[in-house]
């Protein structure tokens, strides 16, 4: 089914295949799509990427750029839609053509098109189509050197804004279009050839990158902002580039005008635009950092291209009653680390679809990230041999309602999952474009000295010994306990010890002996509303996915519940009301333990299956509470008050009380600080 989503994308125009500058991963001998590049290593073997030109299969996820920045009716991290966002990188503004003097035109993107007096050289990207017909014969051997050295290195390295800027001058010169100025081209490694059209111009007196490596290579600053409420600009004094809005200079007929776009109180952009289209030098456009998904992959394992070569038809799709094309079984893997498939004739050697002479097959395989793309969907029937989704199911069951992950999916699994839904929905399979309504990031568990747990750091915790020592349920609520369930934390061998404890408490409070007594309507009414509010407050925690707090408040009740065990309560039925409260919230938490107690304490069924506890806001309401009292931020006592005591009263309660009335006998009460129901704090000089 992976195949024929190939072959659908394929004849909606969104599956293509196409020459271009790869991420080749020399350890796995395969090349990477941009996300699974990871600080310029390859997320996989970690090994340093290289950059090689390939033809390569691609999914058009950039036609779905715009749809994939709206994230509305989403319940997603911010997080998560800021990396998106960044990601996709939308960018308004003009597209200006430069001609170089060998009559070439030279395509380059600018936010800013009302800076383009301010240009004062070119940059291209070392693999630039141009590069090698621009350059001088007397500059040939530096370019030559400066390409080979920006072909071993990343993106991710030459995008780094902490590298020295490096570059080589061309010796070719371009027009600058809107005044005619001659500028030097040059070549740098921070300008990329596969985002945008790879060339830039350069206006250093209003960007920082630029301004470092004019400064660099002793080319000219000309500023054409004059922000305002700052000193008049001056190109060969300037210290550092000077970037924002303020009024257009040497800009020629555009002097005077206000920068920016409207909302910044200018318009001097859309008027740029505007000029430039009517003399046919340039035009307004959106662009984007994202490119499309690279989807093939140069290793045996993995879905195989459903794709032919056939010398009479050129490129034809297999056909969809010819599906699934199966990867052979009896490969030999070569030393040289590429894929057995290209040496294995049975698999190459195939009919063409079109005109049925011999054709050859494609030997990449899938990325293995269109599985996770959309296995959702086909968990909900994954025997149907006659079609990829049944609507039926996934009209009842999707979008899934609550999806959890990790954060380092945010751009890659989370991103094409997007795009793989929208492109089900336009294939009519489904009626929606969204794949998860909810998102929650976990965090990570690290070691006891905080750093991500690994062999090679000697600090990995291995759960077999732990379930061992503690028992399963011990470990499993100390994992909840540990922190915020989003955040993670290190682990520590002490605290699991408290959690141990918590749950030993726990089956004393219910297994263990009590001591016979009579009730007051005061100690129900306390164990009511220490079992009710436990159960509205770790409902809300567990809806907020706020474990770590959950199982706080069911220590709290826990020491409530003990407290109050021998004080006549065992018998009485709001004693097994809050027992059965409170196992019923410790199953998702402690399940072993919660269902032996459940059938110890008489329960039909299993607590698994038991209804959740809802609680009584009657039950909440307390008559009297305890109001802290302070003196100078120090407690000095604690007093009972009714519930419903007013500031005055509990002021003057506080003053009464012996344990306060000391500390005020020789002093000045300068302030009287109120918190309603809970404090009051007496300052005193």
């Amino acid at each position: 089914w992976n195949q024929w989503f190939f072959v659908k994308m394929g004849e909606k125009g969104l599956a293509y295949r196409k020459e271009s500058y790869v991420n080749w991963d020399p350890v796995d001998q395969t090349v990477l799509a941009n996300e699974q590049v990871i600080d310029g290593r390859g997320e996989r073997s970690g090994a340093l990427v290289e950059r090689r030109l390939m033809p390569q299969w691609h999914f058009k996820i950039t036609a779905y750029a715009d749809e994939l920045l709206d994230f509305s009716g989403l319940d997603w991290p911010e997080r998560v839609k800021t990396m998106q966002t960044n990601w996709i990188g939308r960018s308004e503004g003009a597209e200006v053509t430069f001609e170089a003097e060998t009559g070439d035109p030279i395509e380059v993107f600018t936010t800013r098109p009302d800076t383009l007096w301010g240009a004062t050289f070119m940059v291209l990207a070392p693999e630039h189509p141009l590069v090698a017909k621009l350059t001088s014969e007397s500059q040939r051997a530096a370019v030559d050197a400066y390409v080979e050295q920006a072909s071993r290195m990343s993106e991710i390295d030459r995008q780094s804004d902490t590298r020295e800027k490096t570059g080589v001058f061309t010796g070719g010169y371009a027009t600058n279009p809107v005044n005619g100025a001659r500028i030097p081209i040059w070549i740098a490694d921070y300008v990329l050839v596969s985002y945008g059209s790879g060339a830039i111009m350069a206006v250093p007196a209003h960007d920082e990158r630029d301004f470092a490596f004019a400064r660099a290579f002793g080319l000219n600053v000309i500023p054409v902002v004059q922000p305002d409420g700052v000193e008049p600009l001056d190109g060969a004094t300037m210290s550092e580039a000077v970037p924002g809005d303020g009024v257009m200079i040497n800009s020629g007929a555009f002097d005077g005008t206000r920068t920016g776009k409207g909302e910044t109180g200018g318009d001097g952009i859309a008027r740029v635009i505007a000029w430039l289209e009517e003399r046919g030098l340039g035009r307004g456009k959106v662009t984007y950092r994202l490119r499309d998904w690279l989807i093939s992959r140069q290793r045996y394992w993995g879905t195989p291209i459903p794709m032919l070569y056939c010398d009479a038809c050129g490129i034809q799709a297999e056909r969809v009653e010819n599906l699934p094309v199966v990867l052979p079984e009896d490969v030999a893997f070569m030393p040289t680390g590429e894929s057995p498939l290209k040496q294995h004739p049975d698999f190459l050697e195939a009919t063409c679809p079109s005109c049925g002479g011999p054709a050859r097959r494609e030997t990449d395989t899938m990325d293995t990230f269109m599985d996770s793309s959309w296995y959702w969907f086909r968990y909900l029937d994954p025997s149907d041999e006659t079609q990829a989704v049944r609507r039926d199911l996934t009209d009842a069951w999707t979008p899934v309602n609550t999806y959890t992950g990790g954060i380092e999916h945010a751009i890659l699994h989370l991103l094409y999952s997007r795009f793989f839904t929208k492109v089900m929905r336009d294939l009519g399979l489904i009626d929606h474009g969204e794949p998860f309504e909810r998102l929650r990031n976990q965090g990570m568990i690290l070691g006891e000295d905080g750093e991500k747990m690994s062999k090679r750091r000697g600090n990995v915790v291995d759960p077999d010994d732990l379930v061992a020592k503690y028992g399963a349920d011990a470990v499993r609520a100390y994992l909840m306990f540990i922190g915020p369930w989003d955040q993670g934390g290190p682990w520590n061998y002490q605290g699991i010890e408290g959690v141990v404890r918590f749950l030993n408490r726990v089956w004393t409070l219910f297994d263990g002996p009590a001591e016979p007594g009579e009730a007051d309507e005061a100690r129900v009414a306390e164990l009511r509303r220490a079992a009710h509010g436990a159960v509205k407050e770790v409902s809300e925690d567990f809806e907020a996915f706020q474990f770590n707090t959950a199982v706080a408040e069911l220590m709290t009740l826990q020491n409530a519940m003990s407290k109050l065990k021998n004080a006549g309560l065992v018998a009485h039925p709001a004693w097994a009301e809050a027992r059965s409260m409170m196992l019923r919230m410790l199953a998702p938490i402690a399940p072993h333990l919660a269902e032996e107690l459940w059938h110890r304490g008489g329960e039909s069924g299993s607590v698994h299956v038991a209804s959740w506890p809802t609680f009584d806001e009657a039950a909440l309401v307390a008559d009297e509470l305890e109001l802290v009292v302070q003196v100078n931020g120090k407690v000095r006592a604690r007093l009972t008050v009714p519930a419903d005591v007013s500031e005055a009263q509990a002021i003057a309660a506080a003053k009464a009380d012996p344990n306060v009335a000391k500390y005020l006998s020789n002093a000045t009460i300068r302030r009287e600080i109120y918190v309603p129901g809970k404090l009051v704090n007496l300052v005193v000089s």
